[in-house]
């Protein structure tokens, strides 16, 4: 059974799934921008949350990233068309 404060941290990011979600047209190009970015901290980026490096991978920082909204990402009206 969930205690209160966990609960209330579920919820938020419940919310910031619903919100991330509405930001992007789809949920495949969610997980296009997240790879890119995971390849970047991979490759030495700094990350742009607060997280431990050596506890989580560069795959959930930057999904968490992502979900915050701390990866600006662009769409090209050819990648639009596709």
């Amino acid at each position: 059974m969930a205690k209160p404060a966990e609960a209330a941290a579920n919820t938020t990011e419940t919310e910031e799934m619903e919100q991330t979600q509405q930001t992007f047209d789809s949920k495949y190009r969610l997980i296009i921008v997240a790879a890119k970015r995971s390849k970047q901290i991979q490759r030495g980026a700094h990350p742009r949350v607060d997280s431990d490096p050596q506890k989580h991978k560069p795959t959930r920082i930057a999904l968490e990233e992502v979900m915050r909204g701390k990866v600006p990402f662009t769409i090209d009206s050819e990648e639009a068309n596709q």
